[in-house]
């Protein structure tokens, strides 16, 4: 078993990516660069160092801008790092998400093939992600990070994304997110759900043991991969309006339109879990960031509370799963981002207007094989760990095709069929954030 000291991490060499809590409300841009020359690119990486923000802790509210910098196989292999350091990366970092689609469910209108040129190409080289309260800090912050770029003929701006909380705080969709971050230990943040001890280190940065008590295996030299995390990268792209008159089909009245698609994720629109309450929506409970993730499903095995197919009890099982001992969540638990982009769909349209809109998501850990891959396949496209093998996540499940739902209730379970796809990948990307100092070693390379 893993001890219980508790590390303390290097924060002023970690990117602050990784542990900052995201703003709320919020605006981010992320922008993808491709390297023609490798001097400039060392360049760029030397310009870079000062703007990107460590993981210490501050009340600075300047500090509440960022700049996130990470890296492809293809942009680490273009800066120069050495072949023998390329290939400690994990094989998964290394293939790059377009080659690992099909594993991934990334099918049909989700498949690479239709993805956003040049997503999922040789040409996508640096992540920047810029996130701020607000658009005036904002434009401060991805000013500055333009001056790095300026006057460096060999660097090309090759896509921009520009993302931010929708004025109701909630997705597309329509629910409130970014619930149920893990607290991650030595970070200084304490965690949100008190049935839940902090993560070990280890699962979130590189160089600490994680929950296994081992260090995950880490990039070389030391220098290069210590402090560092890999980001997992994704356009989603959401079908709101099928959405909606899914729901509008299979409910009712309104009343039952909105359990039902409460059911379907797990949590009301306003954020109250259904585990705490399974009948009636409570907003108070939803914006108390104090109680809506204070709960577990230990209590609920056949899911009449919070159905065990629902999305977010699928995404994250807490202790749903301790009694078989077969699986042990906390190995999948992961840091994840999720920022909108697009205009919201007006309340009551049934029709697909045409816009795109939809979800970045970000994940940061140490493991894409382990956590993100393991919760897209096994939990999200797959229900057998939860004993329906041809039912998929009923918001974000595989694009193979319409799946069922069920939704367990007294005396009769009712079962929602031909649910199709509602989220579909425009493309994503393997990324590597590495450490500050890493950043100055990569920007050195002879």
């Amino acid at each position: 078993m893993p001890g219980t000291e508790e590390v303390v991490l290097e924060l002023d060499d970690i990117q602050s990516g990784a542990l900052h809590e995201r703003p709320s409300p919020y605006v981010a841009t992320y922008v993808l660069l491709r390297i023609d020359d490798r001097a400039a690119g060392q360049e760029l990486v030397r310009r870079l160092v000062p703007l990107v923000d460590s993981g210490v802790p501050s009340d600075d509210p300047s500090r509440d801008a960022w700049i996130t910098v990470a890296f492809t196989y293809q942009g680490l292999a273009t800066l120069g790092v050495p072949q023998e350091s390329l290939d400690s990366f994990s094989p998964e970092f290394r293939e790059g998400m377009a080659a690992r689609a099909a594993h991934l469910g990334d099918v049909g209108e989700s498949a690479p093939e239709h993805w956003e040129h040049p997503l999922g190409t040789a040409e996508v080289h640096v992540a920047i992600a810029v996130l701020s309260p607000d658009r005036a800090r904002l434009e401060s912050v991805a000013e500055r990070a333009r001056r790095a770029q300026q006057e460096l003929p060999g660097i090309t701006v090759v896509w921009r994304q520009d993302a931010y909380q929708l004025p109701t705080g909630r997705t597309s969709f329509g629910f409130k997110d970014g619930i149920g971050q893990p607290a991650v230990e030595g970070s200084g943040r304490p965690p949100t759900n008190p049935h839940e001890r902090p993560l070990k280190a280890g699962e979130i940065v590189l160089g600490y043991p994680d929950e296994t008590g081992e260090l995950p295996p880490m990039p070389t030299p030391d220098v290069l991969g210590r402090n560092g995390t890999y980001v997992v990268f994704r356009k989603l792209h959401t079908k709101v309006a099928d959405y909606r008159r899914y729901l509008r089909e299979k409910a009712a009245d309104r009343q039952e339109e909105a359990l039902l698609g409460a059911k379907m994720v797990g949590r009301w629109q306003s954020g109250a879990p259904l585990a705490v309450s399974p009948d009636a929506d409570d907003p108070s409970l939803g914006a108390d960031p104090h109680r809506n993730n204070d709960f577990t499903y230990g209590d609920d095995p056949r899911g009449f509370r919070c159905p065990v197919g629902a999305h977010a009890r699928r995404a994250n099982p807490r202790d749903a799963l301790e009694g078989d001992g077969s699986v042990d969540v906390r190995l999948h638990r992961m840091i994840r981002r999720g920022t909108s982009y697009g205009p919201e769909l007006p309340e009551g349209v049934l029709d697909d207007d045409g816009v795109d809109r939809g979800i970045i998501f970000v994940f940061a850990g140490t493991h894409i094989r382990r956590q993100f891959e393991f919760v897209k396949t096994q939990w999200l496209n797959d229900g057998i760990f939860i004993g329906a093998p041809d039912q998929a996540d009923p918001l974000v499940g595989s694009a193979r095709g319409p799946s069922d739902f069920t939704i367990p209730h007294h005396p009769i379970r009712r079962r929602l069929t031909a649910v199709p796809p509602f989220v579909v990948t425009r493309g994503g990307e393997y990324c590597f954030a590495p450490s500050l100092s890493a950043m100055r070693w990569l920007s050195e390379l002879p």
